[in-house]
């Protein structure tokens, strides 16, 4: 069985979700997981987060439920309310990670969301590329040419049709695929110990 999880950097409840994909991961060694990036803010989305007027409460929700925190370089960055979420930039950046780490994939999607989420930096930006690729041990410069590259583009414009193929326009979404069946497990938010319960029904 493989796990699908499709998630957007730039979404809170995907920032969320992420301890709860890793610990899931642990429990599941066996079953790898695929990380799509789903495409939230592109075309008409793709405004000043001032016009997303729910973003504070909402953090506070995710906060209250999933025991994350926001830090303080991200709430400087949107406190003017002039930082615009790109999803399709931070696809092309999950993508050029994933590509160099495939196993580490779930990881690097944390990083990506904690590099905004906590440290307040724009992922349309190749300087954060870089700042996670150090961290992790990966090559800084292939990874930030891998970014600026056309090939960045057409992975990222791949995960937004995946995506839609797997009929998922909510995130984060889990699903699980064994053979021709593909199962939702969870959809915004679950503990790891629901997403086991769901998963042995599956079994």
């Amino acid at each position: 069985m493989q796990l699908v999880y499709v998630f957007d950097a730039y979404c809170g409840w995907s920032y969320g979700f992420a301890r709860t994909l890793a610990d899931l991961a642990d429990r599941h060694p066996d079953s790898p997981v695929e990380v799509v990036s789903g495409g939230l803010f592109t075309g008409t989305r793709r405004v000043p987060v001032r016009q997303f007027g729910h973003v504070q409460a909402a953090n506070a929700k995710i906060s209250r439920l999933t025991g994350v925190s926001f830090g303080d370089g991200y709430e400087r960055l949107i406190a003017d309310g002039s930082f615009v979420m790109d999803s399709e930039a931070a696809a092309r950046g999950m993508a050029v990670l994933r590509e160099a780490a495939p196993r580490r994939a779930t990881g690097l999607a944390a990083a990506l969301q904690a590099a905004f989420y906590v440290d307040g930096l724009s992922l349309s930006d190749p300087a954060t590329y870089r700042k996670i690729a150090d961290a992790n041990g990966l090559d800084a410069d292939t990874i930030v040419a891998a970014f600026r590259s056309s090939g960045a583009d057409t992975a990222a414009r791949a995960d937004f049709r995946r995506a839609r193929e797997l009929g998922v326009d909510d995130f984060p979404t889990l699903l699980a695929v064994d053979g021709g069946q593909t199962t939702v497990v969870a959809v915004g938010h679950a503990t790891a110990h629901q997403l086991d319960h769901r998963l042995s029904g599956l079994v």
